[in-house]
């Protein structure tokens, strides 16, 4: 079993940065691909980003590309989303995960609480 627990999210105007933090405990993330999805209100759950184990492989969505980039630091058992050029439509509940490499919710055991990101126009 491993814990997640995101922090970094908060309000931001447009155009600027955040960077989102997962700490994990438990078991070591070297077990796991690490992803990172968003919920906005009202709205499915949506894929965000996705990294392998070994940080060799990413995905991100194409809402995304470009602005933000996913890693992972083994050693310290975290993973990181940086988010630059902030948009308004990125507001959402952001939610780290780990399991399976993949796009789809389905391929995550373990999963976050979310931190709330906002971006304010």
């Amino acid at each position: 079993q491993v814990q997640l627990v995101e922090s970094g999210g908060g309000l931001v105007q447009a155009g600027g940065s955040l960077r989102l933090s997962c700490a994990a405990s438990g078991r070591t993330i070297r077990l796991y691909s690490m992803g990172w999805f968003r919920q906005a209100p009202g709205k499915e759950r949506e894929f965000v980003a996705v990294m392998s184990k070994s940080g060799g492989t990413t995905e991100s969505a194409d809402s995304v590309k470009g602005r933000f980039t996913i890693s992972r630091d083994n050693a310290k058992n975290t993973a990181y989303l940086q988010m630059d050029s902030l948009k308004p439509e990125d507001t959402a509940v952001y939610y780290c995960a780990a399991g399976s490499y993949g796009s789809s919710p389905l391929a995550f055991n373990y999963w976050g609480q979310g931190t709330q990101v906002t971006v304010s126009s």
